[in-house]
């Protein structure tokens, strides 16, 4: 006799996800398994950065489960996928080059309704505007936010996660993580709120933001 496992390898790529869009969810992780080493590989020679193609790894199959009725049952599994990746690797370049040019890293504010409104890190944690000296260190504030996030309890980490670095909105966050829309609204809001004491904390110990 079979194990469920057994089963579950047998599927070809087209009927796991043909599974996963008639609800079967809990085969998704099967989904990212068979594709993890084969579509990062990819994604780090496309994007030539491996932090970066592992953003847009999992961004990537963040759309694939957002996006899964669109696939149409029996279409080829990779050339669908890669796709996905493609275009989000595509985004991601576009999005870093524009931080680089007019220094755009923002979190969401907490007064956003719609997560489309987004106040500078520095406004947000009520620190000057970035002079010269400030833009050349940004790659290393950028680190300090990244070690600051890591710090967060798990359930603030997602959603940061999703929609700071992501960049998803908060129904589809909600989507997602199968939360409330309310839900997703506070957490974030929170999380925010510990990320700016962290910071503080740390700016006036003289100290990276990194516990």
């Amino acid at each position: 006799m079979s194990r469920p496992d057994d089963s579950i390898a047998r599927l070809s790529d087209e009927d796991l996800l043909t599974r996963i869009r008639s609800g079967a969810h809990d085969l998704f992780g099967e989904l990212v398994r068979r594709y993890e080493r084969e579509l990062f590989g990819y994604l780090k020679r496309y994007t030539g950065n491996e932090e970066l193609a592992a953003d847009v790894f999992q961004n990537s199959f963040t759309q694939v489960f957002l996006k899964i009725q669109q696939y149409e049952p029996g279409r080829p599994a990779r050339p669908w996928l890669y796709t996905i990746a493609t275009n989000q690797a595509i985004d991601a370049l576009r999005r870093r080059a524009r931080r680089s040019d007019t220094r755009t890293d923002t979190f969401l504010s907490n007064d956003s309704e719609d997560a489309g409104s987004a106040k500078s890190l520095y406004e947000l944690l009520e620190s000057p505007d970035p002079g010269p000296e400030e833009q050349v260190a940004a790659a290393e504030q950028q680190q300090s936010v990244r070690d600051a996030v890591d710090q967060l309890p798990p359930l603030h980490r997602e959603v940061i996660i999703l929609a700071y670095f992501q960049g998803l909105k908060y129904q589809d966050i909600a989507d997602t993580l199968g939360l409330p829309l309310g839900t997703v609204k506070s957490r974030l809001h929170a999380a925010l709120a510990r990320l700016a004491d962290t910071w503080k904390s740390a700016e006036s110990c003289g100290e990276s933001p990194e516990r």
